[in-house]
Parts: structure tokens; C-alpha cells; sequence
């Protein structure tokens, strides 16, 4: 057995998202981003495909992914409310990381184990920020979904898809702890 980390397992154990839209600047600088980055590539991958890859959203890049939601929105008859919280989660936000599930063919890694393998990412991206220090958020919605915005604002291939949107800044509130599922109704012994 390898000896007990007691830092790490109260992080693990009281760890909590911040909400996206509480989110300021400022936010990690190059450096630090890598080193999330970093930590959030050693997860778990069967077969060493790395079925992900990473965007860094910017500022400017953010407000002009909320400009062409509203278009795609518009065009594509969704109603006003999804196109406007779609809108206002982009253009609110200083930095977010578009974690790219990008499947890959294998005779042995079924497309679910590399679907599977994106989420880790988004999660150990997302743990690895807020260790660092940093506000973080797990976001996703209409618009990751919609094919126009993949390739319009993202340039993905067909192959590829968004696993989730990280978004990372400076926290402006301690968020309320929110009700946990008791383990006595989520865990079977056998």
C-alpha cells in the first residue's frame, strides 16, 4: 500500500466547483495553465490513444464564440432564453479550456473507454485548477452539441466533439456546500 496523502484526500472530500458566472479575472497566467494542463494529461488512458486534446479560450475568443451561438441559435429556431444563458456563460467568462473528445479508430479501445477517458480529463482539469487555487467550473449546453458551432467556432473535424468546457478564474464567493447522494443508496456490497 502506498502511504496515505491526508491533503489530497481532504481536497477529494471537500472539494466544490465554482459557479462559472462568479468567476473574475484575474486568471492563470501561461505558465500556471500548463501546469493544469499538465496534470490534467495524466489521466487514465487504455492504450495510450489520448483520445483528447485541449482548446484555451481567451477573452476575445469567448465573446466571439457568445456572438456566433446567438446567430446559430437564431437560425437554428432555439428558443431565446437557452440562446441568451448559452450567450452570457461565453462572453462571461476570462478563460476557459474546451477539452476535445477526439475518438480514434482501435481494434481494441472501444470509442466508450475513449469517451470515458475525455470526462476524466475534464474532472482531473478541473481538480487540478482548483489545487492550484484557482475558481473552476465543469460547463456544457446547447451549443457544444450543435454541429455549425463545432466547426464554426471551433474548427473541429468530424471525428471530434466537446467533452466540457472548464472554465478557470478567481472566485468571488465560497459557494453553499450542496447535498451529496448518501453512499447507503449508491453502493451495493457483494
Amino acid at each position: 500500500m502506498l502511504s496515505r496523502n491526508d491533503a489530497v484526500m481532504h481536497f477529494l472530500l471537500t472539494r466544490r466547483s465554482k459557479p462559472a458566472k462568479t468567476l473574475s479575472a484575474p486568471v492563470p497566467d501561461k505558465k500556471g495553465l500548463l501546469e493544469i494542463l499538465n496534470a490534467a494529461a495524466r489521466t487514465p488512458d487504455h492504450g495510450k490513444l489520448v483520445p483528447w486534446r485541449f482548446i484555451v479560450l481567451q477573452e476575445k475568443t469567448l465573446s466571439n464564440l457568445g456572438k456566433l451561438v446567438e446567430s446559430i441559435g437564431l437560425k437554428d429556431s432555439i428558443p431565446e432564453d437557452k440562446i441568451a444563458k448559452a450567450r452570457k456563460q461565453l462572453e462571461g467568462g476570462h478563460l476557459a479550456v474546451a477539452v476535445i473528445e477526439v475518438q480514434k479508430p482501435s481494434d481494441k479501445i472501444p470509442d466508450i473507454e475513449q469517451t470515458y477517458s475525455a470526462g476524466a480529463v475534464c474532472l482531473a482539469l478541473l481538480n487540478a485548477a482548483l489545487a492550484a487555487g484557482w475558481g473552476a467550473n465543469w460547463l456544457t449546453g446547447w451549443h457544444v452539441y450543435n454541429k455549425s458551432f463545432l466547426k464554426n467556432g471551433l474548427k473541429l473535424k468530424d471525428n471530434e466533439s466537446i467533452a466540457g468546457l472548464i472554465y478557470l478564474g478567481t472566485a468571488t464567493i465560497t459557494p453553499p456546500e450542496r447535498p451529496r447522494p448518501p453512499l447507503d443508496e449508491i453502493v451495493e456490497w457483494l
